[in-house]
């Protein structure tokens, strides 16, 4: 067993920041640093969650727990590893293991023509502008049409329609960037349509997120399924699909009033391909799952939301269909290991990622004795290769500049508990304590 043990764990999203909290609660002694490429933690937390799901991110309390004074845990922000920062090989010879905790950040495709056109987008590209993403802050998404199609049985795809749906004034008690509330301000937006494949006794919605988009203000919610519903579907022995059908059942019964602004939910519906005008959509095809009539919904916009992949890691193997580092319980090779959804795919939710990052980390300490002592054990040794290569970390207490910086400007929007900074630069120079944003 080495005298003080060295892990670096690459990736401050809740995969990474549970393996953290493992490592620092174990019995042994372990010097932990946590090196994320973007200023800010969190990851997920941060850039998945919707902005007007406070509650959600308050796991932000536990997550933040290994920063805490006396810890042995450093957080390295605005670090990159691999290309364009330090090389994982240099990086190793610092480390006695390494955890890699980058999560599935692909958008999967639908494989259908015109899919590339201007206003096509994935999930993960589109929530990422949306939560103040700095890779996404130009991204600038067709809001001018009143059409909108959603690809998506899952919650990310409420969330795209709920998001787009919602009053700008309602999300101005979020923490969204101000850019992206300009934005919505001047949506177009009128009608979103949700296109799911299979029949609504299959999605995968919980009920809270299906009921909340029944319970926004000007906002009636239409269901077409063709009469399924009304002719009766066998009650699924799931308990949260028997809710949805219940709520589903009376939305389609009784629509309610019109309103300004409309979600669509088309159930049993296969996208064929995407319309376009000077290299723009303009709507898209579909077809009654299995063949059937086509029909076109009009819509400027189209966002998939089918699932996410990972992405190979160099010098790590990597299964790509799965989209995962194939491994066992978190081992991949000696000093090498994932968790998360990199290790396990992009299913369960937040809380999933402790108990896969306890797995992980159990298999880490259980190896160390067999691990090989790296040339370079020490932080000061690790600080100055990354300023060799070029890197200014952000540490813990730069983050909580910025962290305050957030606090302040959703102060002076005005009932918002932070207003995210989006922009990379005005991240950096709010954490360095330089200027205001």
């Amino acid at each position: 067993m080495p005298a003080h043990p060295r892990v670096a764990v690459i990736g401050a999203g809740p995969s990474g920041l549970y393996a953290a909290a493992a490592l620092a609660a174990s019995e042994v002694p372990v010097d932990v640093d946590v090196l994320d490429r973007l200023p800010a933690p969190y990851g997920l937390v941060r850039y998945g969650v919707a902005p007007d799901h406070v509650k959600m991110k308050s796991v932000i309390r536990v997550l933040q727990k290994p920063f805490a004074d006396g810890s042995r845990v450093r957080f390295l922000g605005n670090v990159r590893v691999g290309e364009g920062g330090i090389p994982l090989d240099v990086l190793r010879e610092h480390y006695h293991a390494i955890v890699h905790a980058s999560g599935s950040s692909v958008d999967r495709r639908l494989g259908i023509p015109g899919e590339d056109l201007l206003g096509s987008h994935g999930s993960g590209a589109f929530v990422s502008w949306y939560c103040g993403h700095p890779d996404f802050v130009d991204l600038q998404p067709e809001l001018d049409h009143p059409g909108v199609v959603v690809v998506g049985a899952g919650n990310v795809a409420l969330d795209v329609a709920r998001v787009l749906a919602r009053g700008h004034v309602e999300m101005a008690g979020t923490d969204i960037p101000d850019p992206v509330l300009e934005a919505l301000r001047g949506s177009g937006v009128e009608d979103v349509h949700v296109v799911v494949r299979r029949g609504p006794e299959h999605v995968k919605f919980t009920p809270a997120e299906l009921r909340q988009i029944g319970e926004l203000s000007g906002v009636q919610v239409l269901v077409h399924d063709d009469g399924v519903l009304a002719a009766g579907v066998e009650e699924p022995e799931e308990r949260r699909q028997r809710q949805n059908i219940t709520m589903l059942t009376a939305w389609a019964a009784d629509p309610g009033q019109a309103a300004p602004r409309r979600i669509h939910l088309h159930f049993h519906r296969t996208p064929v391909r995407l319309l376009e005008e000077a290299g723009r959509v303009t709507g898209m095809v579909v077809e009654r799952t299995g063949g059937g009539p086509q029909e076109t919904l009009d819509a400027g916009l189209v966002v998939r939301a089918i699932g996410y992949a990972g992405e190979p890691i160099p010098g790590l193997p990597y299964d790509e269909r799965a989209g995962i580092v194939p491994n066992e319980g978190g081992r991949v090779a000696p000093g090498s290991y994932v968790t998360g959804w990199i290790k396990r795919g992009p299913t369960g939710v937040i809380g999933t990622n402790k108990g896969d990052a306890v797995e992980t980390v159990a298999a880490l300490l259980d190896d160390l004795h067999t691990l090989p002592e790296p040339p370079h054990p020490s932080s000061e040794a690790v600080d100055q290769r990354l300023e060799a290569y070029g890197l200014d970390p952000v540490t813990w207490a730069d983050w909580e500049r910025l962290d305050a910086e957030e606090v302040r400007l959703g102060e002076a929007r005005g009932g918002a508990e932070r207003v995210k900074v989006a922009e990379l630069q005005a991240m950096l120079a709010a954490a360095r304590g330089r200027t205001r944003v």
